[in-house]
């Protein structure tokens, strides 16, 4: 259990998460129609847990329910473990962010789960912080980083499958790239008094026990 103990907290926890859920509809605890989107169900008849669930379910027990596992671990975990070392919070709030673009999204284009777009958003992200890294195919073609979403939407394409959950990640990453890193060069080159529009308030940087280190800033003149 070493490798499960060296995966960080955050994607610990989604990678937990999701096995759990799908484990729960494997032995008949849980029923996957509790789980989807549904906005009525939610706002009307109150069941918001599924406002959680339907980022944890990615199918059943499969070959495609491995691909998503692996990816999602992948790449939530360099993510944590590389530009977000040292900064939970700010992570925490990458996730909240594409959670709550995608949940106001998802009642005008018909989606159950949206495990998947999440999980893209993550790849999209890491893909344009990390862009000298050199990526193959199949061993068939090289690309660089930032195009690694662009050509698992165009391999989906390719085998018929649905690429609107795809679009989502990327659409939500690249507003998130936008805010977070390109907004705090263009607010600092003009001087825009606001610089930074998703810094993680302060009772997030506690509960991600980042809080101490963020206090002194707070005081700076």
């Amino acid at each position: 259990m070493s490798w499960y103990m060296d995966i960080p907290v955050i994607s610990r926890l989604y990678f937990t998460g999701a096995f759990l859920t799908t484990a729960g509809c494997a032995l008949d605890l849980i029923s996957p129609f509790s789980l989807y989107f549904n906005f009525d169900l939610i706002f009307f008849q109150g069941q918001i847990w599924r406002l959680l669930t339907t980022y944890l379910f990615f199918g059943m027990f499969s070959i495609d329910f491995l691909f998503h596992m692996y990816f999602l671990v992948r790449y939530c975990r360099m993510l944590e473990e590389g530009d977000f070392r040292g900064r939970t919070a700010h992570f925490v709030m990458m996730i909240m962010f594409g959670v709550i673009f995608m949940t106001a999204v998802a009642p005008f284009i018909s989606v159950h789960f949206l495990g998947s777009s999440l999980t893209f958003m993550m790849v999209y992200v890491w893909g344009r912080r990390n862009e000298d890294i050199r990526m193959s195919f199949l061993g068939v073609f090289t690309f660089n980083a930032p195009y690694l979403p662009w050509v698992m939407l165009t391999f989906s394409m390719l085998l018929g499958n649905g690429v609107l959950m795809d679009a989502i990640g990327i659409i939500v990453g690249h507003t998130y790239y936008f805010l977070e890193y390109v907004y705090p060069a263009v607010a600092e080159i003009r001087g825009w008094k606001r610089k930074k529009i998703l810094e993680p308030p302060r009772v997030l940087h506690w509960i991600c026990g980042t809080y101490q280190e963020q206090q002194p800033h707070a005081h700076q003149d």
